[in-house]
């Protein structure tokens, strides 16, 4: 017989207790200040988006990991506690969500040092990882590596390990590995399928392939021993940002930023009920060997 465990009302049978642990991920940010413009306030529908997304992981006992900016964390400094006093790991997201590879070497260090001990003071928690804004540690920025190794951080998720218009590495390992400096890299997951890598689990991603297709590719992560790493915002539970927003979006905008967040909790819930997730600290444990490093070199799209 076989053991599972399954939201008591969901009527699924649940996840397998030989089911590795994914990693769970919220990039916690304000849609406008982090999509539009970086100069605009962090407004209160953030704070309320993020509060709905606790809320969900509370109903499923699911713990994750919180990358929170420094500009939110700044102005409004509860919710960074209620995140930590609900058992979630707190990572850095940087300070203000510009990118890295336009800010260069000394802004970024000094948007490191800010938002890691903002964050550690709101939180009396250690903050230990980084994910970058817009995942904009490239091929042009991965200077930001020995930054990160040198102030103490431990892990890194910034990496989308192919070439997208605006983010990824081409050829970048897409495992889990330790780098040469001392720092894991937790690269975004993606899938090799005609030829090419595809992203998978997390954000536009997850909003606009059918569901079906992210089960599948979290499957057959998890078939190959590699774990899923999930990434959300909250405001990808507000099905009616784009509609009230002023001044009024333009359609594609409206469409791509906002297409399907109204089914994102649904899919967060069939998601809770098929797998198992943890924060990322937990997962790195899992996975990296601390006797083996990886410098990138490869250009293998497999």
């Amino acid at each position: 017989m076989s053991n599972t465990i399954a939201h008591p009302d969901s009527g699924y049978s649940g996840i397998s207790e030989n089911s590795i642990r994914h990693a769970l991920t919220v990039d916690v940010e304000d849609w406008p200040q982090s999509s539009l413009d970086h100069s605009l306030p962090i407004t209160e529908r953030a704070v309320t988006n993020t509060r709905s997304m606790l809320e969900l992981f509370q109903e499923y006992h699911v713990q994750g990991t919180f990358f929170v900016l420094g500009l939110l964390a700044e102005k409004f400094p509860d919710v960074v506690k209620e995140i930590a006093d609900a058992g979630h790991e707190i990572g850095t997201h940087g300070y203000s969500h510009k990118p890295v590879f336009e800010i260069g070497p000394d802004a970024f260090a000094d948007e490191l040092i800010r938002s890691k001990k903002l964050l550690e003071d709101i939180s009396g928690t250690e903050v230990r990882g980084y994910r970058a804004p817009d995942f904009s540690i490239t091929e042009d920025s991965l200077w930001a590596l020995d930054i990160l190794a040198e102030h103490g951080m431990s892990y890194d998720s910034s990496i989308m390990p192919v070439k997208m218009r605006r983010y990824g590495i081409d050829g970048y390992p897409r495992r889990i590995h330790r780098l040469p400096n001392g720092l894991t890299e937790v690269p975004l997951s993606t899938i090799p399928f005609a030829g090419r890598r595809w992203p998978v689990a997390g954000g536009g991603y997850l909003r606009l392939y059918p569901l079906s297709v992210t089960v599948h590719a979290i499957n057959r992560l998890q078939s190959q021993a590699q774990p899923a790493i999930v990434y959300l915002h909250p405001y990808e539970l507000d099905a009616t940002e784009m509609r009230e927003f002023r001044p009024r979006m333009p359609y594609r905008t409206r469409l791509s930023q906002g297409l399907n967040r109204r089914f994102v909790a649904q899919r967060l819930r069939r998601l809770f009920d098929d797998f198992h997730f943890a924060p990322l600290q937990e997962v790195i444990t899992d996975h990296v060997d601390s006797t083996q490093s990886v410098e990138f070199s490869c250009v293998s799209s497999s």
